[in-house]
């Protein structure tokens, strides 16, 4: 069986059966980032289990669907990732047509390897459907681009705490702040002083630039270009609260220049040449 979506009738799209849970990635906030497949699957489903940062606008894509939260925000009560898993266990084996949507991508720090590998053991029939990783997508709303062939043909992903709410203690950051260009860290405002100085420790320069995008891709999106040596105190000074994306890396300066949405209200550019090539871009 096949269902359609508006505007592609002639595109055959997969049928979310009852008894079946789909992992879903939402993208980082904008719901014109949603793919196909998450829109097919928001048409379809009985039941959605989403997470804190799941926008309305998403939601409102459902509307025949029950609406379950399982959001986790730091130091705030929420859900124990235990019975969020076995949630959708029970919800499958009642015979619904469940969809689990994400924020950003399932598989990348979004714990959904943890919730298919639940399924599987109990017997459930999932899809996975990736979404666009705020990592990607929310640095790209604020005109940083993770890779620049000129100073970063490398990127680091890597998660701001642990299980625990501690900062990982299992990363090499040494190794991290050698073997990569641009880091990319999610979940880490908390742990941002002890971040900058272990990366500064291990010879990241003090005055690195440093980018912190706060509800990226959502109209609450705020910008902080700051260095690593200043990036705790800018922060604080600035009021930043999570949900926040830390990028480290001299990319990072193309903001100056790529900064889109601030040319859409008509500002103009700071700097055309930020990196300093003194060429036009074309001639590389």
């Amino acid at each position: 069986m096949t269902s359609a979506l508006p505007q592609h009738p002639d595109q055959d799209w997969p049928v979310l059966e009852p008894g079946w849970v789909w992992l879903c990635g939402a993208g980082p906030g904008d719901p014109g980032l949603l793919t196909l497949h998450a829109l097919n699957a928001l048409q379809q489903a009985d039941v959605v289990i989403y997470d804190a940062l799941v926008g309305d606008g998403i939601l409102r894509w459902a509307p025949q669907a029950e609406l379950i939260y399982a959001g986790k925000r730091g130091g705030k009560p929420s859900p124990k990732q235990r019975d969020i898993s076995l949630r959708l266990v029970e919800l499958a084996r009642a015979g619904k047509r469940v969809l689990r949507l994400k924020g950003g991508d399932p598989f990348v720090f979004g714990r959904g390897g943890e919730e298919a590998q639940t399924l599987v053991q109990h017997g459930i029939p999932m899809r996975i459907i990736p979404g666009i990783t705020a990592g990607i997508g929310g640095l790209a709303y604020a005109g940083i681009p993770v890779t620049h062939r000129d100073v970063n043909q490398s990127v680091t992903f890597v998660t701001g705490h642990d299980q625990s709410g501690e900062a990982p203690g299992s990363l090499d950051w040494d190794g991290i702040a050698r073997g990569s260009q641009m880091i990319v860290i999610y979940m880490g405002m908390k742990h941002l002083a002890h971040i900058a100085d272990r990366l500064m420790a291990a010879g990241r320069p003090a005055d690195e630039p440093v980018g912190i995008v706060t509800s990226a891709a959502t109209t609450d999106q705020d910008v902080l270009e700051t260095t690593l040596s200043m990036a705790a105190s800018d922060a604080e000074d600035a009021g930043l609260k999570p949900p926040a994306i830390i990028c480290v890396g001299r990319g990072v300066a193309m903001r100056q220049a790529l900064d889109w949405q601030a040319m859409a209200a008509g500002v103009t550019p700071r700097n055309v040449d930020p990196l300093g090539r003194g060429r036009p871009a074309e001639s590389a």
